[in-house]
């Protein structure tokens, strides 16, 4: 498998987030590789979507790198969890895709030393959890995903993707109601 291109991620964003289902993300760290196949993805259309953290263009240094090229890493802590985005849109279009949950593929023994004693399915099956287990951190704020230490390769074809209403937006307006969740259907490693 292949890292993906640049250019890849130059889709318009509802799109982008279908496709990176069953991408493996990978993250290399000193402890050694860990990675998981992408099954759980949401979409956030930026200035006019109420839910996204650039809703209003709202530019901050929190949400800088969103404004930027896509293929990058948005990465922010949401009460103690860290969370990993892709930055789609054009540049000064503010838009990305958060990946909500991952199937485990490599370093899954890594992944239970940072995660602890937990079922196999507890693992990476929702936003915090998958960047604990992998090793995602403040630190990939901003980082290209088409180059090491995380990036994101080509995988398999999902048979079929699950859409549904985004999760913990409640206070969003309208857009709590939007259908921009998307997932590979059946898969136990979906969030709740």
């Amino acid at each position: 498998m292949s890292i993906l291109p640049k250019d890849f991620y130059e889709q318009p964003t509802l799109e982008l987030a279908r496709a990176l289902l069953g991408c493996e993300l990978v993250k290399e760290t000193e402890e050694g590789p860990a990675s998981g196949f992408i099954v759980e993805t949401e979409a956030y259309m930026g200035p006019e979507d109420q839910a996204a953290h650039s809703f209003n263009n709202l530019r901050t240094k929190r949400t800088e790198v969103m404004f930027g090229p896509a293929g990058n890493a948005y990465t922010y802590v949401m009460h103690t969890h860290c969370l990993v985005n892709v930055v789609s849109g054009p540049v000064g279009k503010p838009e990305a895709v958060l990946i909500r949950a991952v199937e485990p593929v490599k370093g899954i023994d890594l992944m239970y030393e940072r995660r602890g004693d937990k079922k196999e399915k507890d693992l990476t099956n929702g936003p915090g959890k998958l960047t604990k287990a992998l090793g995602i951190s403040q630190e990939d704020y901003g980082h290209a995903l088409n180059v090491p230490p995380l990036y994101i390769k080509n995988g398999y074809q999902p048979h079929e993707i699950s859409q549904g209403k985004r999760i913990g937006i409640d206070n969003s307006g309208e857009a709590r109601d939007y259908p921009w969740r998307f997932s590979v259907a059946g898969n136990k490693f979906v969030s709740r």
